[in-house]
């Protein structure tokens, strides 16, 4: 069986020379006579591993000395609610910006620690927009400022650093980190889940501001405190050592790219390539504004929503797959992460104007 495009959101397609190192070293990783899922997290072997991982992200990522660099478990949602038992150091109020079902979900789940303010919400235009960052009303007595760079479901995207008053910015960027140039100085906290960009399920990279770990809530457990889990590399547990060598692994194929800057204009192009065919279409359609489009989660919709069933069948016959969009908003979405290869945008493109052609 071919393989075929997997436009999913999460887990996503992966590099395939990634893959293929991967199956090459399954039963014995350079000599060492075992697979990296069989060896100690504390063996010399796969600490060679984790600190190339780390080191590699730090050189993508141009992050500064004064930051800690974790790998943990439970996904950006867990930082939903990890984020303010470590940062809100005696505070009681954090700032939060609604733009879709990822922000909201942070903010349901950091109103059981704080009090909420949301200085800024899209949710009236159906997050099909991003409120005017200049009218953004921020707490100056407010611990923090969160925002979700990228939200997948419904397709939107932040083009810019936002401006936090002065406020620790905090940012979920599961669906878009490394898919672009960043100053990393500009935030206290970056964190993303890693089944997007980085590899498979089951890594969550934290990268949180010096200043900003060690005054933690009471209660709450070491293996969710970023010091402590500093202190210990990210192994105060066992880790999900087989994720953290295959997240390795695309962080080594992202540097054979040229990097994240080499990475970004590739982007570019096949966003602008599936959504110029979209916009030329009248059977197809994307409701976010222009200014704010995602070049990783494209979501589109069928003029006669009767003939979504047909668009995902035929899709799926031609070797596209999980184009089906997210269950709360409807219609198709395709996801073009890094490792999407140009081929699949061709492929989609065609095969969605040969659909309108016979529809």
């Amino acid at each position: 069986m071919s393989r075929v495009f997997n436009f999913s959101a999460g887990p996503s397609m992966l590099p395939e020379s990634v893959l293929q190192q991967a199956q090459a070293e399954m039963l014995d990783w350079q000599g060492s006579g075992m697979s990296v899922m069989e060896m100690s997290h504390r063996g010399a072997e796969f600490m060679s591993i984790a600190e190339q991982m780390k080191q590699d992200l730090i050189e993508l990522m141009a992050i500064p000395a004064n930051y800690k660099v974790l790998f943990l478990q439970g996904g950006a949602t867990g930082q939903f609610s990890f984020i303010p038992q470590n940062i809100l150091r005696g505070k009681t109020k954090a700032c939060y910006v609604n733009t879709g079902a990822w922000s909201s979900k942070a903010i349901q789940d950091a109103g059981a620690y704080c009090d909420v303010i949301v200085s800024a919400s899209s949710e009236d235009s159906k997050f099909t927009t991003i409120p005017n960052i200049a009218d953004w009303a921020i707490d100056q007595d407010a611990a923090y400022l969160h925002y979700t760079s990228n939200e997948t479901i419904h397709g939107v995207e932040f083009s810019e650093i936002p401006d936090s008053q002065g406020l620790p910015l905090v940012s979920d960027m599961s669906s878009n980190i490394l898919s672009r140039p960043l100053d990393v100085s500009r935030y206290g906290i970056i964190y993303a889940g890693s089944q997007k960009n980085m590899g498979p399920a089951g890594v969550t990279v934290v990268i949180v501001r010096d200043d900003l770990i060690g005054n933690v809530a009471k209660g709450l457990p070491d293996a969710f405190n970023y010091a402590v889990q500093a202190k210990n590399d990210s192994m105060l547990n066992t880790p999900a050592s087989y994720s953290w060598y295959l997240v390795g692994l695309v962080l080594q194929w992202l540097k054979q790219q040229g990097g994240v800057a080499a990475i970004e204009q590739h982007n570019i192009a096949k966003a602008a390539r599936l959504y110029a065919a979209i916009d030329k279409s009248a059977l197809y359609s994307n409701p976010v504004e222009v200014a704010y489009r995602s070049r990783m989660n494209v979501p589109f919709v069928l003029s006669d929503a009767n003939l979504d069933k047909a668009f995902l069948a035929g899709a799926e016959k031609a070797g596209l797959t999980s184009l089906k969009g997210h269950r709360s908003v409807g219609g198709m979405r395709a996801s073009i992460y890094n490792a999407m290869p140009d081929a699949a945008i061709t492929a989609l493109i065609d095969y969605m104007a040969e659909f309108e052609r016979t529809h």
